[in-house]
């Protein structure tokens, strides 16, 4: 049933209009409340969430993802703020910040123009499904707190009694709406009608908790600035490794959202243009007051199932943002908090890769404990630490299970030469096992590695070999390799007198045969 949400369809500027206009509506909480996560003014999280969508959304890679403030960003950048403060005093720490932003977007355009977006595809499924796994309890985790008493950045107790009631019966309402509604027309976005219902519901009436209780979203227009700091190596020094942490965090998840995305939809977006419009976004974010942002895969996933595909769902959305803040704060900050930790929830369910559950026994253990450590991991850290650590720990698991693969047989046999077919890769993780495999003292005067069906990958390997032919001429005997591929020829010849072993003289030279061109050319 939850499948159905996203289901790959042609997006219409019709169906880019609503659901921009209902993912605007799900940004607005979120941005001010990673604002009050990373200790800013509210208002810098809508001018991040505005600027970072319109340029990300304009002339990113991805059309229909969503990006904005992100928490990711905001656990990393309090840090920033509060030394910052420290050093020069109050408010001195979000000026450190639009720096670090700055710097965090210049880097971003760096990777993308290096063109390192494409090392996503080098994340295994389980990584990514661990990381899906954690950012839907990440998410989840996040909505509860929207079950306790807030005045602004202030949280308080548990909601109780009939105001915990209300809050549940509106979330449950919406809900319903999400899910129930798509049966009876999918014209307009069920999150948008479900927001528009709860909405009119409590201003009837109903007490509950509202936007304008997190903070009110009016301002005005955004104006260039450039951060008050001390423009010294000192400062550099100090906010450097949190604009590379930045950079790093807002990449990873913004290509793996990406990844996300192209799954759901059954198309490919661009990961190093991605880079570069994230950069750039960045950069006019810092100059402008603005937090500095990342890919969302929540608003995306409501993006793309209230039938945004198209570049102007995003541009909408950030101009519907601006909107908010310029004249639209009376009514937006009347919206009931339940309504949005509803789409919320649903967009939670979504997520959530539950297909994983079925993979116990039916997969290999090492990929179930690759989902569990990343989601794991996801929760207790952050996204980025979780994908890297996923990543390492699913290239040792590789390592360990091609170390097992090296296998040794007697291919041919006469008088005073036994021929040994080699198969596998030879390389740091497997050159124990090859060396266990051979007796010298058991084999003839002359033995030959046949390396058709293996590979020398490294310098361990060719060590291996090294000290493979230097117990044969201990025992009076020779070994020879032969049929190494080029590759493994090439770092022979490089090594040089480094090792010492004897190919084979019959081993054939492989050449390319030149096929005749048009018209009988050679």
């Amino acid at each position: 049933m939850f499948s159905q949400l996203f289901q790959k369809k042609r997006g219409t500027w019709r169906d880019d209009a609503l659901a921009g206009l209902t993912t605007a509506l799900a940004l607005v909480p979120g941005s001010i409340a990673f604002a009050f996560v990373a200790g800013v003014p509210p208002i810098s999280g809508l001018y991040a969430g505005f600027i970072v969508c319109l340029i990300t959304a304009a002339l990113g890679g991805r059309p229909g993802m969503i990006s904005s403030a992100a928490g990711s960003l905001a656990v990393v950048m309090v840090a920033l703020v509060a030394e910052g403060d420290r050093r020069g005093g109050a408010g001195a720490g979000f000026e450190y910040l639009l720096l670090a932003v700055l710097l965090m977007g210049a880097l971003q355009i760096v990777i993308g123009l290096l063109k390192l977006g494409r090392l996503v595809r080098l994340v295994p499924h389980p990584v990514m499904m661990g990381f899906v796994n954690g950012l839907a309890i990440v998410v989840f985790l996040s909505q509860l707190k929207m079950f306790r008493e807030r005045e602004g950045a202030v949280v308080g107790d548990w909601l109780q009694g009939s105001a915990l009631g209300v809050m549940l019966g509106l979330v449950a309402l919406t809900m319903a709406i999400v899910y129930l509604l798509p049966r009876l027309t999918k014209k307009v976005p069920s999150s948008l009608v479900a927001i528009i219902v709860v909405s009119l519901i409590a201003a009837f009436g109903l007490t509950t908790q509202t936007v304008g209780d997190l903070s009110s979203v009016q301002g005005s227009l955004p104006t260039p600035h450039l951060p008050a700091v001390p423009w010294t190596w000192e400062t550099f020094r100090f906010v450097a490794p949190y604009a590379v942490v930045l950079a790093l965090v807002g990449l990873i998840e913004t290509l793996m959202t990406l990844q996300l995305i192209d799954e759901l939809t059954e198309s490919r977006g661009k990961g190093n243009r991605e880079c570069l419009a994230l950069g750039a976004a960045n950069l006019v974010a810092g100059a402008f007051k603005g937090m500095g942002g990342c890919a969302l895969v929540g608003e995306s996933l409501i993006n793309i199932g209230s039938g945004g595909r198209g570049r102007m769902s995003g541009v909408i959305a950030a101009l519907a943002l601006l909107a908010f803040i310029l004249v639209g704060a009376p009514l937006i900050d009347r919206i009931p908090i339940a309504a949005l930790t509803g789409v919320m929830f649903v967009v939670v369910i979504a997520t959530f890769e539950w297909s994983s559950f079925k993979t116990i026994g039916k997969v290999p253990h090492s990929d179930v404990l690759v989902i569990v450590a990343v989601t794991a991991v996801t929760v207790w850290q952050d996204l980025a630490v979780a994908v890297i650590s996923g990543v390492i720990l699913s290239a040792l698991v590789f390592a360990w299970k091609s170390a097992k693969h090296v296998r040794l047989a007697v291919l041919s046999e006469d008088a005073g030469t036994r021929v040994y077919r080699v198969e596998g890769l030879l390389y740091f993780g497997s050159v124990h096992d090859f060396a266990e495999k051979f007796q010298p003292a058991a084999d003839p005067a002359r033995v030959v590695l046949d390396f058709h069906e293996a590979r020398v990958c490294d310098l361990s390997g060719l060590e291996a070999l090294q000290a493979l032919a230097s117990r044969y001429r201990k025992a009076g005997k020779t070994l020879e390799v032969r049929h190494l591929s080029p590759d493994c020829g090439r770092m022979l010849a490089r090594a040089g007198d480094l090792i010492q072993v004897t190919v084979a003289e019959d081993d054939p030279q492989y050449l390319v045969a030149r096929l005749p061109l048009r018209g009988g050319a050679p």
